[in-house]
């Protein structure tokens, strides 16, 4: 009893060492300070509902959302090579890509052809895309983050930015199928995994050097979400 109390004291000051450092920093020492207050509270882990839509346009007997999570994850499972670069008719080849090629392979699994939908979209509303500077290029343009952001907050329904590790009623906001969006310290794009930590947030599925992973990054970008947007199946 005595070892345990004295290293709960230990915890409970590193703690509160954190509040002070916290109290001097930006929104992610703050954050990580919050969550390791949270994770002792809640140690044995959280149970979110998963409330994703069971649409299933395509037949094929799995809800399109998760149909969106299986291709992505094929990227990770064939750790897709990370390639920024230029492609003639807009496609790279299937070994190659960056995070948005993640997103427009996500959706072909489900019928959906991003790269047709962005374009016809950029062509109508030109003014609502500031990353195309009135010179639309279709071979680049659907694999654009920004263009991406624009593009979904006008077409698919927006969803919380906000993130709670270990509190279901938020966390259930978060889906499989799902995309992400941060603009710091770096433009990317991510799927929400089906799968979950023991905190309840979501692992995401996105290409970053050096290739296509499957990880616990949610966490991390939480103080610089940008967007969170859900198709609309």
């Amino acid at each position: 009893m005595k070892k345990f109390i004295k290293i709960s004291s230990i915890v409970l000051g590193v703690l509160i060492v954190g509040i002070f450092i916290a109290s001097r920093f930006d929104n992610k020492v703050k954050y990580y300070v919050n969550l390791g207050f949270e994770y002792v509270k809640h140690i044995k882990g959280v149970r979110v509902p998963e409330e994703y839509s069971k649409v299933d346009k395509n037949n094929n007997g799995t809800p399109d959302c998760l149909d969106i999570v299986t291709a992505a994850r094929k990227e990770a499972e064939n750790k897709t090579v990370y390639k920024d670069a230029y492609y003639k008719g807009g496609y790279p080849p299937d070994s190659e890509g960056v995070c948005t090629d993640v997103i427009w392979r996500g959706l072909k699994s489900i019928d959906v052809d991003l790269k047709a939908l962005v374009d016809k979209d950029i062509q109508e509303n030109l003014k609502a895309y500031p990353r195309v500077s009135d010179k639309p290029d279709k071979n680049i343009d659907f694999r654009r983050v920004k263009n991406l952001d624009v593009f979904l907050k006008r077409n698919a329904d927006s969803i919380t930015k906000e993130l709670k590790p270990f509190e279901a009623d938020n966390l259930k906001e978060w889906q499989p199928g799902d995309f992400v969006i941060i603009m710091k310290p770096f433009e990317h794009i991510a799927v929400i995994s089906d799968v979950r930590d023991r905190d309840g947030v979501p692992k995401v599925i996105h290409n970053t050097s050096p290739h296509a992973v499957e990880n616990s990054r949610l966490s991390y970008w939480a103080p610089y979400i940008y967007g969170h947007y859900r198709w609309k199946y």
